[in-house]
């Protein structure tokens, strides 16, 4: 079980402003060899899906092929943020690690499952049992 924990940096991206501002919020901390990415907001087209890319190789940059992604402050995902994972999953298991998936909203467990993209991730509920499978 990991045992070192680093608490985390926020970065709030944002696109647009006034009503149609667009906006993903991440933190992200790392738990032994864990990275642990916490989304909230949109991941959308031009806003967090990009991001997301990003989150995902710096992580890989740092080391790090543990990746969870926390998604239990998304509000709204769209194809290119569903598109984005998928693709963030295939380059971090080409480089030998596993990007899982944690707390999931009703909206986006629906999606995935209407995709069939629930047999490809590994979800969880629960953090301490998302950090035990790996």
């Amino acid at each position: 079980m990991p045992t070192t924990t680093d608490p985390g940096v926020a970065i709030e991206v944002r696109i647009g402003n006034g009503k149609k501002e667009k906006r993903m919020k991440c933190n992200i901390r790392d738990l032994g060899n864990v990275r642990i990415i916490e989304l909230g907001g949109k991941i959308t087209i031009g806003t967090g899906d990009v991001k997301i890319r990003e989150l995902v190789h710096q992580a890989l940059e740092d080391g790090k092929k543990e990746i969870l992604f926390d998604l239990g402050d998304v509000k709204a995902i769209d194809s290119s943020g569903i598109g984005e994972m998928v693709a963030c999953y295939t380059t971090v298991t080409k480089r030998g690690g596993h990007l899982k998936l944690m707390h999931l909203s009703p909206k986006i467990n629906d999606i995935l499952q209407v995709t069939q993209l629930i047999t490809v991730f590994d979800v969880f509920d629960d953090e301490r049992e998302a950090l035990g499978s790996f």
